[in-house]
């Protein structure tokens, strides 16, 4: 068990919150407030209890291998200003912004607030040495605090310096730490899906995506956790070539064939596939699409959806289960003609009023919002990435378990 925000007495005190304000950003409007808004329950305790609270957050991403201007260009597009500004907004009070990560200003700003104040430094991706944990950015961000919250869950499984090296610092001054409200939420959910007991079963976990390589980890994980694997998405064209179908031009990872024919041997049964698929002959400008009642698919042809007995199948494990975890689309559900897919996961998952049902972030959460199901889930997490490497290390990230316990 984690030291909490709730347990910390910080009246008075520099509290540096690591949040997650990587947000949808398009002109410099932002698109999409919804990570602001979970980190409002954190900032709001603190401010409560008359801390002094300065928020950290990567935004987008800084390529420092590129040209200076390119450089510039990028800073300038992944600007910490309109988060700001909205934070501001959602707290009805003045949100105080530093332009720069380290520094005279810096310092300057972070001295003169008051018991309730909030600040929010500039983008922690400004810093080069922020992703490989640099001494020297941490001990810049260190000596700002007297105290530090880990809320940013998306950002949990990176051991960066803003999310890992400031709170190994302070624990060693003798400073405290603790998670956020967000990353409280986060944990009690996925432990869940983490470790099941027998009268929350069955548990089924539904994969999709695109790479059978970036789930390797998480389907060995979820093969001893799981009664059964639901595979789909362009990841299940992998498994079918596996097994002897054809692909077409389908996306397949040749190179990951023995790996999904040791995981069909070991499931034993247990990973459920697709039994037909939609297809189309060409992904941007198709001229034909189809459904096929196999999972053969033509010379020329491209699977982009699991066809109606696929949708039949899968509702009927999904109706029967009563726990799930579902990461990755069934088809490419951002164009309408290969929607039906995952809108029939999105429903019958919605439909089963007794399942303890998790979504991992990413595109499954996207589609969810999309498509108006998005309140009928358990819990959907707001990191795709952590989610799964929480799985994958059975309840362990760097960034959480750095904090202290109580």
């Amino acid at each position: 068990m984690k030291k909490h925000v709730k347990d910390l007495e910080v009246k008075g005190k520099r509290v540096l919150v690591r949040c997650d304000f990587n947000v949808p950003l398009k002109n410099g409007e932002i698109r999409d407030d919804n990570r602001i808004v979970s980190a409002l329950p954190t900032i709001k305790e603190l401010i409560s209890k008359g801390a002094k609270v300065i928020l950290m957050s990567h935004l987008g991403k800084i390529d420092f291998k590129k040209t200076p201007e390119e450089i510039e260009a990028a800073k300038a597009k992944n600007n910490m200003a309109p988060i700001a500004a909205r934070l501001g907004e959602l707290l009805e009070k003045e949100v105080k912004f530093c332009e720069v990560t380290r520094g005279p200003k810096l310092e300057e700003m972070v001295a003169s607030l008051n018991e309730g104040d909030v600040l929010v430094i500039q983008n922690t991706r400004y810093e080069k040495g922020e992703s490989k944990n640099d001494p020297e950015v941490t001990a810049i961000w260190a000596n700002l605090a007297d105290a530090f919250v880990m809320d940013a869950f998306g950002s949990a499984h990176r051991a960066h310096s803003s999310t890992y090296g400031v709170p190994e610092a302070l624990k060693k001054e003798g400073k405290p730490t603790a998670i956020g409200y967000l990353v409280e939420k986060e944990v009690k959910s996925l432990g869940r899906v983490i470790t099941v007991e027998k009268e929350d079963r069955p548990y089924i976990a539904i994969l999709g995506g695109l790479k059978v390589s970036d789930k390797i980890k998480v389907i060995d994980s979820l093969l001893k956790k799981c009664d059964k694997i639901i595979i789909c998405g362009a990841m299940s064209y992998t498994f079918n070539k596996a097994l002897g179908h054809t692909t077409g031009t389908s996306p397949v990872e040749d190179d990951q064939l023995e790996y999904a024919t040791n995981c069909l041997n070991e499931a034993n049964g247990r990973i459920i596939l697709p039994v037909d698929v939609v297809v189309a002959d060409d992904f941007d400008d198709p001229k034909l699409i189809q459904s096929i009642e196999s999972t053969d698919i033509p010379e020329g042809m491209m699977g982009m959806d699991i066809g109606p007995k696929t949708r039949k199948l899968f509702e009927k494990e999904i109706k029967d289960a009563k726990t799930i975890f579902w990461n990755g689309p069934a088809g490419v559900f951002e164009k309408e003609e290969y929607q039906a897919g995952t809108v029939a996961i999105c429903k019958a998952i919605a439909d089963n009023k007794g399942c303890f049902s998790v979504i991992g972030g990413g595109d499954s959460a996207a589609a969810c919002k999309q498509f108006g199901y998005i309140s009928s889930f358990s819990h959907v997490s707001t990191g795709g990435g952590a989610s799964l490497e929480m799985i994958e290390n059975d309840g362990h990230l760097p960034g959480i378990d750095i904090i202290e316990d109580k």
